[in-house]
């Protein structure tokens, strides 16, 4: 008989505790004397963590131990679980990796056909690239260039989508539209 499938009372066996025993240290600290709006708010979704009630947000609840011990009784019980868990896992992994693959198969054979098709775009879509290196009239564009524009120029990567085009806010910004904006052309190397 193996240890695992011990005939132990189910009472006997009893899960640590120490779950709902955790803390949200932050709970109790005061907040700096600002917006009251952050305090209420603080308070109401982080409420303190008092040992004799539980809380709303679920910080602490005093039934957890006994909640958990109702609805798995014995080692076995979540041990089983904790395999059927795995064996879950493994199978949404075993699908994720084939679809990959399929994914992969079908970029080769999109590759192979520019291949048959065209053999110089095929080596252009496979050239290695170092997005760093500026030809020259890029490095002249740059050095004719202040401030934003500079920066923004230097900080772009080839291929990247443009780090200076904005993240949409429903707010517009502080300063309006500019509307004479132009994004700056690098002129492609020849």
């Amino acid at each position: 008989m193996s240890l695992a499938f011990s005939s132990l009372p189910a009472r006997s066996i009893k899960p640590s505790l120490r779950i709902c025993q955790t803390s949200v240290r932050y709970a109790g600290r005061d907040a700096p004397a600002g917006d009251p709006r952050k305090e209420i708010l603080r308070r109401v979704l982080y409420p303190s963590n008092l040992r004799n009630k539980s809380t709303p947000t679920g910080t602490w609840r005093s039934d957890v131990g006994r909640a958990l011990q109702h609805a798995i009784p014995s080692v076995q019980a979540h041990e089983t679980i904790e395999r059927a868990w795995l064996l879950h896992q493994r199978h949404v992994r075993r699908k994720r990796e084939a679809e990959l693959q399929r994914k992969f198969e079908k970029m080769k054979e999109a590759m192979d056909e520019l291949y048959k098709l065209d053999n110089h775009l095929y080596i252009e879509a496979n050239r290695p690239e170092d997005p760093r290196a500026r030809s020259a009239k890029e490095l002249e564009l740059v050095k004719g260039l202040r401030g934003s524009e500079r920066k923004a120029m230097e900080a772009r990567i080839r291929g990247l989508f443009p780090r200076e085009l904005r993240v949409p806010t429903d707010t517009p910004s502080r300063l309006g539209w500019n509307y004479d904006w132009q994004p700056i052309r690098p002129t492609s190397p020849s």
